[in-house]
């Protein structure tokens, strides 16, 4: 919606019902005045239902007979009270919600992000984050030959470690079958989160958005905490 012309739309019909009262009053101008009202009333009408549909007006100017008019005056002030607050109430009247605390995130992921998020860098901050973690499974796997969504695909493998290939594991008993689920979770989460958010970040071009980068650097830090809680077994 465009706010500053329905406020000024709303405005200047109050002056001109200030103008046709006054003509009224001097008993002259009453006819030139009534007609600009007329003119203004379909316009007046639809902002004042698209603001509030239930206590707008039917007609913001009614024909009373003998040259006489209604207007809606008190609906149109309504309307400009309207306006004014509408930022307001976006913020003010919203309800409470969780936010996400970048800081919070894990160590590796905001450590690794903070100096591109404070420039507003989102995308190259995303990307950072997806680097660090490879970084640190490649240390705490011990290897170099693999990155990114291949190595985590290696790490976590339901396969038995190999020479040169250890592998991670979800905490808990191997055997039960909760344990192999989030075993196969973070691996589908690891490579998803590779193809669909890093690879992105890397090659693509443009800015991501404030939230939607924040959102990725979220799904990051699970990851990382993940990663960081897993044993290795070799």
């Amino acid at each position: 919606m465009d706010r500053d012309w329905m406020r000024q739309r709303l405005e200047d019909f109050e002056q001109q019902a200030k103008k046709y009262w006054a003509a009224r009053q001097q008993g002259s101008g009453i006819s030139a005045t009534r007609k600009l009202l007329f003119e203004a009333e379909p316009t007046i009408t639809k902002i004042l239902h698209l603001l509030d549909p239930e206590l707008a007006p039917a007609k913001a100017v009614k024909d009373k007979g003998y040259g006489d008019v209604h207007i809606a005056i008190d609906d149109v002030r309504r309307g400009l009270g309207t306006l004014t607050d509408m930022d307001d109430w976006a913020t003010r009247l919203a309800p409470d919600a969780p936010s996400l605390r970048a800081d919070q995130f894990h160590s590796w992921v905001w450590d690794a992000a903070r100096t591109f998020w404070e420039s507003k860098h989102y995308r190259a901050a995303v990307h950072a984050a997806a680097t660090s973690i490879n970084a640190h499974l490649q240390d705490k796997l011990g290897r170099r030959d693999l990155s990114d969504a291949k190595l985590v695909q290696e790490s976590f493998s339901e396969k038995a470690p190999e020479a040169g290939k250890p592998r991670l594991r979800v905490p808990g008993d191997q055997t039960d079958p909760g344990v192999q689920t989030r075993q196969r979770g973070a691996l589908a989460l690891g490579q998803g989160a590779y193809f669909a958010l890093r690879n992105p970040a890397a090659h693509e071009t443009g800015d991501l958005a404030e939230q939607e980068a924040l959102e990725q650097l979220a799904t990051f830090s699970v990851l990382a905490r993940i990663i960081d809680q897993c044993q290795v077994v070799t």
